[in-house]
């Protein structure tokens, strides 16, 4: 008895780690990353530059027009996509999935589209709310699919996703070859931070309160994870909360392609490193996924910006070569947690 009463006190499994290191590193790496950005560019605009007093400087103007706003889109684009990204794992229960590998992102653009078609003259809410109706269609259209196609392997559920998108895309890209409208769709869909000014990268705060509102549901999406029969159990509305979850990816892909254009890969591998840290609560995950989803943008469009100065790369290119090499390891790597 007493070598039981004394065993029993390390009984207890050892609680998981909080790696709260790990959040720390992400949250300075975004405060000096955001600095950073601020100062690099074509124009020279540095600390002193601002405070010179000069009056024939324009560091002050260029800062606040151009600087400010593009660093600021990142943030938002970053943290939306990864939350859009982590939303949708939710929703089709499947690890490997976000908007650029189900189709979400080719529907939208193939509304955008058709407003360069019917209405070229939209104002870009207009344009911003057609893409979303379209992204909320092309949503819908991919969980049916998956309900209606039995699949038996994780990984052919976002192959079945970037089937859906390659017929969308490729119908886009042939009535717009017809149409003569490639170079101007083009414009729109090729993710860039390049044209972001003062007054041309407001849309995004909608992306932003989207986060908020996916962060006040977190624990709808963390229960309707697990199954629409679980869930409905737990006398939680499935399809209210899917709805919501729908509109949510919609809308947040919508307003980064009016701002920024398509950025692949994000929404997939953020949401899966934060996964492998702490673990599948959407709650507490959320912080996790906008932060090193915005640290991740920021670090790809230093590079876009430097790498060949003073030219400028499209982000997409550098997001989707980095991108496509974390999914790789997140294949491949032994005991993966996305499997």
């Amino acid at each position: 008895m007493t070598a039981l009463a004394t065993a029993s006190p390390s009984t207890p499994t050892q609680p998981r780690p909080r790696r709260t290191w790990v959040g720390v590193l992400i949250g300075v790496a975004l405060v000096i990353l955001s600095g950073v950005s601020l100062f690099v560019g074509v124009s020279d605009i540095t600390p002193a530059s601002l405070f010179s007093g000069e009056e024939d400087s324009n560091a002050a103007f260029l800062f606040i027009a151009s600087r400010i706003p593009r660093t600021v889109a990142i943030l938002l684009t970053g943290a939306s996509l990864g939350i859009a990204g982590l939303i949708m794992q939710m929703l089709v229960r499947n690890k490997f999935v976000e908007p650029s590998t189900t189709g979400v992102t080719e529907f939208a653009t193939f509304g955008m589209l058709l407003v360069l078609i019917f209405a070229p003259g939209m104002a870009l809410f207009g344009k911003m709310g057609v893409a979303a109706v379209f992204g909320l269609i092309g949503t819908w259209v991919f969980l049916q699919v998956v309900k209606a196609v039995p699949v038996r392997q994780l990984v052919l559920v976002p192959l079945v996703g970037i089937m859906l998108g390659g017929v969308i895309g490729a119908a886009t890209s042939f009535f717009a070859y017809r149409l003569d409208l490639l170079q101007s769709l083009g414009t729109w869909s090729q993710g860039s931070f390049a044209s972001i000014m003062q007054g041309r990268y407001e849309f995004l705060w909608i992306a932003g309160a989207m986060v908020i509102i996916a962060w006040l549901a977190a624990d709808r999406f963390s229960v309707i994870g697990l199954g629409e029969e679980f869930a409905t159990n737990l006398g939680l509305d499935y399809r209210k909360v899917v709805a919501i979850g729908m509109v949510i990816i919609a809308i947040i892909t919508a307003a980064v392609l009016v701002t920024a254009g398509i950025i692949p890969f994000l929404g997939l591998v953020v949401p899966n490193v934060v996964s492998i840290i702490i673990g599948d609560n959407v709650r507490r995950a959320i912080p996790w996924v906008a932060g090193l989803g915005a640290v991740f943008v920021l670090i790809c469009d230093l590079i876009a910006r430097t790498v060949r100065f003073p030219y400028e790369m499209p982000l997409s290119v550098i997001v989707g070569v980095f991108g496509a090499i974390l999914f790789l390891w997140l294949l491949l790597r032994k005991k993966s947690h996305a499997h």
